[in-house]
């Protein structure tokens, strides 16, 4: 039977740009780091060869892969890096002709690192693959990673994640969440709190959960507090400060405008390569924070039922499209990203606002219905355009479902496992071209100056 997804899985505290392709790659360094130093090889390492496959190689270096990849193999992880270290990590490696593996150094130049956008590996279009050298140009050690979405790793040899013991309450469709809901006279944060404890513990899981807000709610406070240029030859203008300046000032109702100001001020920090919460995506990080402090500003929903109700049902919600379909852009396209986003949002502010577990479940099916087919082509290969602004119309979609949803009684036709299947499907059908490739859509229609 297939490991649970925690709501720990799901939101993670980590660094921008990309979840898939600066994060998983980080992890996917140090895992192989930590490899070679177990099988004895370190002090036998003279070079390490990457190679990155499919979208990781069309878009890594805007997505800053090279970066992490350095950071990650010098035991950095993207918890507790500082994310302005890590930008520098390449020019470093670059001006010093060395990096680290661990402790242990070894020469480094450009050719270290390959980019081979056509050829996508079996399992997954995210491929790396890691080759420990010795002086003699002996193959020590060779391994494949596949960054699967969300920062999540998954290795050709084994998964990186353990095992994990049964949950109390196992469900792997929303069908099967709601009857565990009726049955046990729960709601979906309550099952996802019990299943939670048994992984992690209370004590734990709480001060996860409160750490997980406090840093959403940073990044929308630095975000909307920072002017300035993204970082890339784009020259994007950061747009948040400005925006929460003159929102400041009206007199009128501009709720709506300071959500998607939430939502653009994370998002700016994300391309910015700052300090965010992985929330299922970096890609989408902005959507959930951005809702939930709409909801804390202008709802009186305080932060303990934020930090604990909402995010609670909002992994339930994402484990689901987790399991069934795909939170990867390179993989589904941005409706496996923001559209999964816009959904936990929207079951998460439901389930806040005194929803039932059926109105919860509409809220996120109307959610993600209306991102299917939405597609990740991101200009440049950054982070940038149009993720930034995407993130800021899908928190005002989540808002939207969720009054659609109140409204009704719950009984809607279409139900939420439908929709993710049908999104499952679109990404195998969508084309590669736009499964953040940057080979098509605005990526390539964009004259860029």
């Amino acid at each position: 039977m297939p490991d649970y997804i925690s709501a720990l899985d799901l939101f993670t505290i980590g660094i921008g740009p990309s979840s898939s392709h600066t994060v998983g790659p980080m992890r996917a360094a140090l895992l192989f780091a930590e490899a070679v130093k177990a099988n004895g090889q370190l002090p036998h390492t003279a070079q390490i060869e990457v190679k990155l496959f499919g979208s990781l190689g069309a878009t890594g270096p805007g997505h800053g892969t090279s970066n992490a990849i350095v950071a990650g193999l010098s035991g950095v992880t993207p918890e507790e890096c500082d994310p302005n270290d890590v930008l520098t990590a390449w020019d470093k490696a670059v001006t010093a002709k060395k990096w680290f593996v661990l402790n242990h150094e070894i020469v480094f130049s450009e050719s270290n690192f390959s980019y081979q956008p056509l050829i996508r590996l079996p399992k997954h279009s995210n491929g790396l693959r890691f080759t420990a050298h010795s002086a003699t140009n002996e193959k020590l050690l060779e391994q494949t990673y596949y960054s699967v979405g969300g920062g999540f790793v998954e290795a050709d040899h084994e998964l990186s994640r353990p095992v994990r013991e049964e949950v109390p309450f196992h469900f792997e469709s929303a069908v099967e969440l709601l009857e565990i809901c009726t049955r046990e006279s729960k709601s979906i944060a309550e099952i996802a709190h019990a299943n939670e404890v048994a992984l992690h513990g209370e004590i734990k899981l709480n001060k996860q959960l409160e750490a997980i807000w406090v840093t959403m709610q940073s990044s929308i406070e630095k975000g909307l507090a920072t002017k300035g240029v993204l970082p890339g030859y784009l020259a994007v203008t950061r747009r948040a400060a400005d925006m929460a300046e003159q929102l400041s000032d009206s007199n009128e109702d501009v709720s709506n405008e300071w959500l998607q100001a939430y939502a653009i001020a994370v998002n700016e920090q994300n391309a910015a390569g700052q300090r965010i919460v992985t929330a299922p995506t970096n890609g989408a990080a902005g959507i959930i924070p951005a809702v939930a402090y709409y909801a804390l500003k202008y709802k009186n929903i305080d932060s303990k039922a934020i930090a604990h109700d909402y995010l609670l049902t909002a992994a339930a919600i994402g484990s689901l499209y987790k399991r069934n379909a795909s939170i990867s852009g390179a993989e589904a396209g941005c409706q496996g990203e923001v559209g999964s986003a816009c959904s936990m949002a929207a079951g998460g502010l439901a389930a806040i606002m005194g929803g039932t577990i059926q109105q919860i479940e509409n809220a996120a099916e109307i959610a993600m219905e209306h991102n299917l087919g939405l597609t990740c082509d991101p200009v440049g290969g950054f982070v940038q355009m149009p993720c930034i602004e995407r993130n800021a119309i899908a928190a005002g979609t989540a808002v939207s479902a969720v009054r659609l949803a109140l409204l009704g009684d719950g009984n809607h036709k279409i139900s939420l496992d439908t929709v993710i299947e049908t999104m499952r499907q679109t990404g195998v059908d969508m084309s590669s071209k736009y499964k953040e490739t940057s080979l098509g859509g605005l990526a390539v229609n964009v004259v860029e100056c």
